[in-house]
């Protein structure tokens, strides 16, 4: 079979041990590969390389994706439907792998139900999609985090200050939550459960009268009930809202204007430290080389039972596959209990 291969979205921690898992295995069945470069665009560019052995040697722990990626969506482009059609008929694609998070993966459904054999395996840092328990890039990205909260921990003590660190996380609070645990945070601010200034300033008041001098404050990019109400209280703080090639609102920002109001409230000189890309580049931790490894592989053994229209997952131990629609159904979200867990320490 002729296999297309692509990333899509933003860039995550273990997408080249993706790719060379799944050309080591298509060389084994003696299928014939090619990259596709910078996600979809690269079938409408026809941007292609053939890769073999040598293309994938030593690119295991390198971060990033060495075919390059993107956000383009060919479902919004005129005649785009079409002009997928034609690419892949043109190339003779026998079936598409797409290596994406939520946004692509949607892309990939639409080009499944267009008539395109298409393989899913699902990156995103957040950690989102549902139907498998976890994603590469994730360990990575929470990793990073808690690193993050370790030595913020040593300045704020010092200084008796307030940290807010701001994590990615759109919907779900997953690594804002993951890494705010492990890295003892006093308050984790997630998109799925608000919690309003007045409760946050309460929990601080509480520590300092408990002779705590510092706080650290973890809070996702997407918690978004926190700007509304800044913006409410606080007249005098404008946003610039702007969005995605995949009409998404750009995040980012939120811990600067909540240190702004927290340091108002508290009385606490108040500091934020905002993440952004960090958290998605560099090298990989083992656990995302390997996770990566295995769906890689698991999908091209998709491809040889047929599988088209499906996604490899994550089940317990085992590497398994889902219909693409299913992990598209929903998001995955921190459920309740999980958040009661972490309450735990907000005091």
């Amino acid at each position: 079979m002729k296999i297309g291969i692509l990333t899509s979205g933003g860039d995550c921690p273990g997408l080249n041990a993706v790719i060379r898992a799944i050309v080591r295995k298509a060389i084994l069945e003696n299928h014939t590969i090619l990259g596709i470069y910078n996600g979809w665009k690269g079938l409408f560019d026809e941007h292609y390389k053939q890769l073999d052995t040598k293309s994938i040697a030593g690119i295991i722990n390198r971060g990033g994706t060495i075919l390059g990626t993107s956000r383009f969506n060919p479902f919004t482009e005129k005649n785009g439907s079409e002009t997928l059609l034609h690419k892949v008929a043109k190339e003779e694609f026998d079936v598409i792998i797409s290596i994406g998070g939520e946004g692509s993966m949607h892309i990939a459904q639409k080009a499944y139900e267009l008539g395109v054999n298409v393989i899913g395996v699902p990156k995103t840092i957040d950690n989102d999609i549902s139907g498998t328990d976890v994603t590469f890039g994730f360990d990575t990205a929470v990793s990073i985090a808690t690193d993050a909260i370790d030595r913020l921990h040593t300045t704020a003590e010092s200084h008796h200050r307030i940290m807010i660190l701001e994590v990615m996380g759109r919907h779900a609070g997953w690594i804002a939550l993951h890494s705010g645990i492990a890295g003892g945070a006093d308050i984790i601010l997630i998109p799925e459960f608000k919690m309003s200034l007045d409760e946050i300033n309460e929990i601080l008041m509480k520590r300092y009268k408990r002779g705590k001098l510092f706080s650290i404050i973890v809070v996702a990019e997407g918690a978004e009930y926190i700007m509304d109400e800044i913006e409410q209280g606080h007249k005098n703080i404008q946003t610039n809202v702007k969005y995605d090639d995949f009409g998404r609102k750009r995040l980012g920002g939120v811990g600067n204007y909540l240190a702004e109001v927290v340091e108002e409230m508290s009385g606490f000189e108040t500091r934020a430290t905002v993440l952004g890309y960090v958290q998605r580049g560099g090298v990989p931790t083992a656990y995302d080389r390997m996770l990566g490894t295995r769906l890689g592989i698991h999908a091209v053994k998709m491809i040889s039972e047929k599988k088209f229209g499906m996604m490899s997952a994550v089940r317990g131990s085992d590497i398994i596959e889902i219909p693409i629609v299913d992990a598209i159904s929903k998001l995955k979200t921190v459920p309740t209990e999980l958040y009661e867990d972490a309450k735990v320490f907000f005091n």
